[in-house]
């Protein structure tokens, strides 16, 4: 998030809004603002290769506090805002932090937190006044509103090390080797993304997710340094999201399969409500898109949907338009960058159209922070192909299909099950909300599948929905793959990104197996 030469070439184009409020900071203002930042945190002996975090929810700050770390050489962390307090003090801790932001939303959670932090030597509080705080803690405006505007002396390329999202396991620090190089320069896979996605400088993104998510960091920070305009949504509506689509003439966007389902339950009327011609890439990621809702966006919105896939670590990417999905359904795409290779368990080459763990070689270096027994899971013995644990196959033709994460196969009675299959029927099922598919003990088998269903308003889990659901599902599947039981919650626990926080759900029934 790196703007100097947009500051000095449009200075009062807007480099972002915030959609509730309708707040506007210019190219311009976010450079000085990032500046003076980087300014007070190299006052506070920061140097390059130090760690900050973030806890904040989606505001005006946010975008400013990572760009002070992008010119400073240093790497900052976005946690979670929906963490509790000993999930934070965990990423803040593990992630070796010095300084802390923190938004007045998000304080109390913040101070609990901190007292499980000594390390932390500074916390700064957004959109406060410091007569107001905590003993301690510093206002954020106040510490940087007499400092430089302009560039700090030496000037280094700083990265976001971003925490996975916990829905396997602990979440895991992702860090990549700073570089040395100055702040303007772009990382290999951002210079993929910007051409296939299409990034120009007149364009208009619009981010409705959680700013701490990998997605949206990476999809902001490509269009802030390109010059775009982007709008950011404090939280995700879907009336909204059309309502501003309309409003700032959006032409470019990044969803999640969940956000795309919340939008097809609309009704027509507030479908078709608002103009969305402006409209040239929606781009979907995050996790496979069930096929039927896929159809349904391709039928309402045409050749603008795009799916990519992009291991977490930016490994490699295969990317799909709506004219290559048609013909082979169910696809991410071909794999256009970085070299895939599809393996067993004993890293030999899955045949064509069979599963395997997928494996990118060629892609960007990273390793899990303070974390050598994760990184040696996710690299080859060779040392030249890396991992996150997706599941997936390769046709005939080169399109690359997702089936699930190898975390979440179920192993029952010796057979290899993926739930998302199932997952994905079951969502697109008319009566169903939203659905989770996993392995639960069994005396006989080791595990058996069980799916967990959130119903739609209006709807009643009972044995007769159970006995529909049942049959739907087994004119599709197999009968390995049917689950042996359901049941149903009021809702189910799905991060603001859109995954679905299976491990809570599956926990709950091991701990009581």
């Amino acid at each position: 998030m790196y703007a100097e030469k947009y500051a000095q070439q449009c200075p009062d184009r807007a480099a972002f809004i915030m959609a509730s409020t309708g707040v506007s900071v210019s190219y311009k203002e976010f450079e000085a603002r990032s500046n003076r930042l980087a300014h007070y945190l190299q006052s506070q002996g920061l140097v390059a290769g130090d760690h900050y975090s973030m806890f904040m929810e989606n505001n005006e700050y946010y975008l400013e506090i990572c760009g002070a770390g992008e010119r400073s050489g240093l790497f900052y962390t976005c946690i979670n805002s929906y963490l509790t307090p000993s999930e934070a003090a965990y990423i803040i801790n593990n992630s070796e932090s010095k300084v802390l932001f923190v938004s007045p939303a998000k304080l109390e959670v913040a101070v609990e937190a901190l007292a499980e932090c000594p390390n932390i030597e500074i916390v700064l509080v957004v959109d406060s006044d410091s007569s107001s705080l905590p003993e301690g803690m510093v206002s954020y405006s106040q510490a940087i509103e007499a400092l430089p505007s302009i560039p700090i002396d030496k000037q280094l390329l700083g990265h976001s090390m971003l925490y996975s999202s916990g829905t396997t396991g602990r979440p895991k620090g992702i860090i990549r080797p700073l570089s040395g190089q100055a702040p303007d320069s772009v990382l290999p896979v951002f210079q993929f993304l910007e051409g296939i996605l299409g990034y120009r400088d007149d364009m208009v993104y619009l981010s409705p997710a959680p700013l701490y998510h990998s997605a949206p960091q990476a999809a902001i920070n490509l269009a802030i340094r390109r010059g775009a305009t982007v709008v950011i949504m404090e939280r995700f509506d879907p009336v909204e999201y059309l309502r501003l689509v309309e409003h700032y003439q959006v032409s470019h966007s990044q969803l999640v399969p969940t956000m795309f389902s919340r939008m097809l339950k609309l009704s027509d009327e507030e479908r078709q409500q608002y103009d969305l011609s402006s409209m040239e890439f929606a781009v979907h990621a995050a996790a496979p898109c069930p096929e039927i809702i896929k159809r349904q966006m391709i039928d309402w919105w045409g050749p603008i949907i795009h799916e990519y896939y992009g291991a977490t670590e930016g490994l490699g990417f295969a990317v799909c338009d709506s004219h290559e999905w048609l013909a082979h359904p169910g696809t991410v795409g071909k794999v256009v960058a970085g070299e895939l290779s599809v393996l067993d368990d004993e890293m030999n080459p899955s045949p064509k159209g069979e599963p395997g763990t997928l494996w990118f070689a060629n892609g960007s270096e990273f390793r899990y922070f303070n974390d050598p027994e994760k990184t040696a899971e996710a690299t080859s013995p060779s040392g030249e192909m890396t991992t996150v644990g997706d599941v997936g196959y390769v046709d005939e033709d080169g399109f690359l299909f997702l089936t699930d994460r190898k975390a979440f196969m179920i192993i029952s009675g010796g057979v290899n099950i993926y739930p998302q299959e199932s997952e994905d029927l079951l969502i697109s099922h008319p009566k169903v909300a939203d659905a989770a598919v996993f392995g639960v003990p069994n005396a006989d088998f080791g595990e058996e599948v069980k799916a967990v269903i959130q119903p739609i308003d209006g709807i009643t889990g009972d044995q007769s929905l159970t006995e529909e659901l049942l049959q739907y599902l087994g004119k599709h599947l197999s009968r390995q793959k049917v689950p042996r039981s359901i049941d149903y919650q009021l809702e189910l626990p799905r991060l603001p990104t859109g995954k679905l926080y299976k491990r809570a759900l599956r926990d709950s029934y091991w701990d009581e197996g």
